[in-house]
């Protein structure tokens, strides 16, 4: 099925990452942040100074207790970092470098039933990575979805490629779709680009693939849902991407949680645009460190152009952010520049 779509526009911006990965990132810090999540209330389980395990319960929503929020990596827990009204603005974690998990089920998702795999979910931290549909929020794991989406592809401005992302890695992506497929009646859509035809996706079961042409935004998740299956009053479907497909396989192929993804550094300010493996939520400043040209004041931005946060040069990467940007501030002006034709 190939849906053509007229309205929308691409953005032409200079520095594409190239598809290369430059040099491994160790992280030194990683951080949860609340606010990265609407309407989340939540409640803290650690205090400053505690050693933690990746998997282990940080914090929960008040008002969804059994959604639990785990460490991206072992280390300790360095600070509580709070803002106006002691809101909780991030949980930061020194990395001890270890990596070392708390042990989860080892299984086949096929093999055990529905609530079996939420539970491994919610119990793991993985849960939040489920979006539900209308608001964007959390997905309730009480709620069962007409269907589950997933967008193959990202149409916005200097945006990482899936296919060189994901590639050796379909096994994985098989396991993270068996399991999501026990948790809906429905199908698991995947939406992908015309140039991705006989791809990655392609040999991937229990899906139905949809290819988008056309500009911007042809890769968001919410126009392929209007377009393969509109949300009417009182349904819900959910949404995950790629990479959190590979999180809960790895979790169900080794028992163990594994938060390491691959981002794109891009943009003009970037000296060399590259890929690069990580830990989910880590801290900018080894990154960004020497990666950038330094001649003019630069905005950096966790995400892209479009729907990306502004952050400083030491933040966190944003949980569900799959790139990191450099442009010009654009603070600087021609003189009688805007009386130019």
């Amino acid at each position: 099925k190939v849906i053509n779509l007229k309205r929308g526009l691409n953005i032409r911006l200079k520095g594409d990452a190239e598809k290369i990965f430059g040099t491994s990132i160790e992280a030194d810090k990683v951080a949860l942040k609340p606010t990265d999540f609407p309407g989340l209330s939540p409640k803290i389980l650690v205090k400053a100074g505690q050693e933690v395990k990746a998997g282990e319960p940080i914090f929960f929503d008040k008002y969804n207790p059994e959604i639990l929020f785990t460490a991206p990596t072992s280390g300790e827990v360095l600070a509580i970092n709070r803002g106006e009204r002691r809101k909780v603005l991030e949980i930061v974690i020194k990395a001890d470098g270890k990596n070392e998990s708390l042990d989860f089920i080892k299984a086949d998702p096929q093999k055990l039933s529905r609530e079996e795999i939420k539970e491994q979910l919610k119990n793991s931290g993985l849960w939040p990575f489920l979006k539900q549909r209308p608001y964007g929020t959390v997905a309730k794991p009480g709620s069962s979805p007409l269907h589950i989406f997933i967008s193959g592809f990202d149409s916005a401005p200097l945006a990482p490629d899936y296919e060189f992302i994901l590639k050796d890695q379909s096994g994985t992506f098989q396991t993270g779709i068996n399991a999501l497929s026990k948790l809906t009646d429905g199908k698991i859509h995947v939406g992908i680009s015309p140039a991705q035809a006989g791809g990655f996706f392609s040999a991937i079961k229990n899906i139905e693939i949809t290819q988008f042409s056309g500009p911007h935004p042809a890769g968001n998740v919410g126009i392929q849902i209007h377009h393969v299956n509109p949300i009417n009053k009182g349904d819900i479907v959910w949404t995950i991407s790629p990479q959190e497909v590979i999180y809960i396989g790895r979790l169900f192929e080794t028992g163990k949680i594994n938060f390491s993804k691959v981002i794109a550094l891009a943009g003009s300010e970037v000296t060399s645009t590259k890929y690069f493996k990580v830990i989910h939520g880590t801290s900018l400043s080894g990154l960004l460190k020497k990666s950038t040209k330094q001649e003019i004041k630069e905005r950096y931005i966790s995400g892209n152009v479009l729907t990306g946060k502004q952050v400083d040069a030491d933040d966190y990467l944003g949980f569900y952010d799959q790139q990191v940007t450099v442009i010009p501030e654009g603070d600087y002006f021609e003189f009688l520049g805007w009386a130019m034709p």
